[in-house]
């Protein structure tokens, strides 16, 4: 069997494919790309077992059909130096051999029997449907993928939460301490359904989706998904479990807020952040008279910084404590020029929402506060 086809869009598409291979696998035909020709269509597969990512390239000069499994680093690392050109395959199924050519040299590698990787799970019937926009999606997954959690004994916290409901769809993630919610009202459903998106296959899905402009479709059961963006296809399978009441924990009447520019409090957090504590991490508000006051202190080493952040505020002057790092993470992920900082009180959480929404979605992130002494 021999074929030709773009060396760099193969490799470009095993490059991306490369990114769902674990280091070390359980079965070793998980170390390996499967190569699948259909006509002019070269179909391209990676899997981990638990995400399977697939993808197609179109080739020339095709002679024949055929599925066979090349090693992932073996290939990649001869292919990477390549620049673009046609290369040809010549695979012998008898020897367990394929030979590329190019214009320069050639190179062979073993090849191994497809048939030993494993099938991906097939949905249900019942299987629920979404289509949202690929920068959409982009967005909201670079806005919550720092906001998941690490934890063992409440696994549902891990994830991304994809809450449909008749209003909206609500992309929700949070370790407990910090909360990111992102409402999309263009993408609804009168019956009500959701699921809980792992962090590898987010952040998978995160690095492959562009700012092209087409729908990713998402189908899911309650055990996995099956997710269509532009040249490929991730099938994932889901974490199981009910995810927390997440609009219980945001406060709904917080009659004081703050307006200040992102940059300018993001700047002064990430100056007074190394005089914190290294075992409290507090940074201390105090806002009044239309600034910000931060004071962090580490008394064990006799050391404090204090710096101040104009801002507009109109409500009682208050004090509050915040874990820096988890303020300048949230900040960090929001990509307007001002925010908003709503609060109630010391002892509530604290909402940061960008000052102008973008179209058809609302985003609003939480913070819990840390107790302070005055």
């Amino acid at each position: 069997m021999r074929f030709t086809l773009s060396s760099s869009a193969l490799f470009g598409r095993l490059s991306a494919l490369s990114k769902v291979i674990n280091s070390k696998s359980s079965m070793p035909i998980l170390n390996d790309f499967i190569f699948d020709i259909d006509g002019q269509v070269l179909h391209l597969t990676a899997s981990d077992s638990e995400n399977m990512m697939k993808t197609y390239v179109e080739i020339n000069d095709c002679d024949g059909n055929g599925r066979f499994a090349i090693n992932n680093h073996d290939l990649l690392e001869a292919l990477k130096g390549i620049p673009e050109q046609p290369i040809t395959l010549e695979v012998n199924m008898e020897l367990n051999s394929a030979k590329i050519s190019y214009q320069n040299g050639h190179f062979s590698l073993p090849i191994e029997n497809a048939d030993e990787f494993p099938e991906a799970q097939s949905l249900s019937e019942s299987a629920s449907n979404i289509q949202i926009p690929c920068v959409m999606l982009a967005d909201n997954l670079n806005r919550s993928i720092f906001a998941t959690a690490q934890d063992e004994i409440r696994p549902v916290m891990n994830g991304i939460y994809f809450d449909l409901t008749p209003d909206c769809l609500a992309i929700v993630a949070s370790d407990g301490h910090k909360l990111v919610r992102n409402k999309i009202y263009t993408v609804k459903s009168d019956i009500p359904s959701s699921f809980i998106l792992p962090k590898k296959p987010a952040m998978l899905l995160k690095n492959l989706l562009g700012k092209d402009e087409y729908n990713v479709n998402i189908r899911f059961d309650d055990r996995n998904a099956e997710i269509n963006y532009g040249d490929g296809i991730l099938i994932c399978r889901l974490i199981e479990g009910r995810y927390p009441n997440y609009n219980s924990v945001i406060p709904l009447n917080n009659p004081n807020t703050v307006t200040v520019d992102r940059i300018s409090l993001l700047s002064a957090l990430r100056r007074v952040q190394p005089f914190t504590s290294d075992s409290s991490n507090l940074v201390r508000l105090r806002i009044e008279n239309n600034s910000i006051k931060l004071d962090a202190e580490d008394y064990d080493f006799s050391k404090t910084a204090t710096e101040m952040v104009s801002c507009e505020y109109n409500g009682m002057p208050m004090s509050i404590g915040f874990k820096a790092s988890a303020f300048i993470e949230i900040l960090n992920n929001f990509d307007c020029t001002e925010v908003s900082l709503q609060l109630a009180d010391p002892s509530r959480a604290g909402l940061v929402l960008p000052q102008e929404q973008p179209e058809n979605q609302d985003v609003l992130m939480l913070i819990m506060p840390m107790l302070i002494s005055d």
